[in-house]
């Protein structure tokens, strides 16, 4: 591999073995099915309940060395995260847009 002007490393392709790059090519047709949509959408629910609490109660850290405070923090982070929810869904306010990548923005403002 070359270097850039920049010094980083320029790009780089990656073959696979034919039994393994037609492995990755099924799945990824697999992904265009109804079947797995609908089966990462319960998965995609938990990610965003673990986000949202990791975003609004920072849960990935605890301040207590011992189990017991632990727990009991993580049960009132999660409290916090119904009543957030509670309060949106009463209040009808509506969800977060979803994040846009940077490659998608320059594809729309072509």
């Amino acid at each position: 591999m070359h270097q850039a002007a920049n010094g980083t490393w320029g790009r780089s392709l990656t073959l696979l073995p034919q039994d393994q790059q037609e492995a990755l090519e099924a799945r990824r047709r697999e992904q265009l099915t109804d079947e797995w949509q609908q089966r990462y959408n319960i998965r995609a629910g938990a990610e965003c309940t673990i986000s949202q609490a990791v975003r609004r109660t920072r849960i990935r850290r605890t301040r207590f060395t011992d189990l017991p405070k632990t727990h009991l923090r993580h049960v009132f982070a999660a409290i916090a995260i119904n009543i957030i929810r509670l309060d949106a869904w009463l209040t009808q306010t509506p969800l977060g847009p979803t994040r846009t990548s940077h490659l998608t923005r320059l594809d729309l403002a072509a």
